[in-house]
């Protein structure tokens, strides 16, 4: 799944876009998560997009009478192309401007998201109750350790939490504790202050390092250029099952914590 650099580089990418007025709408897969709403082929013709921000791992296009919101879901991807591009099999959503430009939703799973707030002050249910953005000021190790203070769950399933930190998912996760060492097992409640201040510099520094590198293209992933992120080639941990850690020679391991692999260096990340 895309996590905060991949979608933070797609929003990127789509930044030429702002400033220009749309021109027509295609929905030819409205069943994605949630269905497309299909008053857009309506209510979005001749509007324009003023802004483009993201809150966790959705991207926000600020339009004339309010948000659309794009989530890329599991397996999602966006393109930024030419109108003479003929859309493919998995391609279920395109966005076409005045000038020819044509921003395009591809989503093989259909886990994506294309829907509408009808108001500019980001107020829907899926943001309302989301915890601070990883890279601002507000994700402290002060903040961490209290909103730890209570929780028996395992670290790594906890700032996978969209409610305690956005955007860390599996990958960053396991490669933010790494270099904080620190076990993925251990009870969130048990980190102490100087661990949380580890931890979130490291979250930090991790997520940086992934967004200098265009994010991570394990499987699906691409720039809205269509180049692939390269930050799977620092990797730590992630993935590397049995391969030598790259600190101290010992073997990766590789267990299962709340349904998903969890990488970790059993000898830099002790319990």
């Amino acid at each position: 799944m895309p996590e905060l650099p991949e979608v933070e580089t797609t929003r990127r990418g789509l930044l030429p876009l702002v400033g220009k007025a749309v021109k027509s709408i295609a929905i030819r897969h409205a069943t994605l998560r949630w269905p497309i709403p299909q008053h857009l082929i309506q209510t979005l013709p001749n509007q324009t997009l003023h802004g483009l921000t993201r809150r966790a791992k959705y991207i926000l296009c600020e339009f004339d009478t309010g948000v659309l919101l794009l989530h890329l879901g599991m397996s999602g991807r966006i393109c930024l192309l030419d109108c003479n591009y003929l859309p493919e099999k998995h391609d279920h959503f395109d966005i076409e401007f005045n000038d020819g430009q044509v921003l395009r939703l591809r989503d093989p799973r259909r886990f994506g998201a294309v829907l509408w707030i009808d108001n500019k002050n980001n107020d829907h249910k899926l943001l309302n109750s989301l915890g601070p953005e990883p890279l601002e000021d507000g994700f402290n190790a002060k903040y961490l350790h209290q909103v730890l203070s209570n929780k028996t769950l395992a670290i790594k399933n906890a700032i996978m939490d969209g409610h305690v930190v956005v955007g860390v998912g599996n990958i960053y996760a396991s490669e933010s504790l790494f270099r904080a060492r620190i076990h993925p097992e251990m009870p969130a409640k048990q980190l102490s202050l100087a661990q949380c201040t580890r931890l979130v510099t490291e979250i930090k520094s991790t997520l940086n390092d992934s967004l200098k590198a265009g994010g991570s293209s394990l499987r699906d992933f691409f720039g809205t250029d269509g180049n692939p992120g390269y930050f799977q080639q620092e990797y730590f941990v992630y993935a590397r099952t049995n391969e030598l850690c790259k600190v101290c020679s010992k073997p990766i391991k590789c267990i299962r914590l709340g349904q998903r692999s969890t990488f970790f260096c059993a000898q830099c990340q002790k319990r």
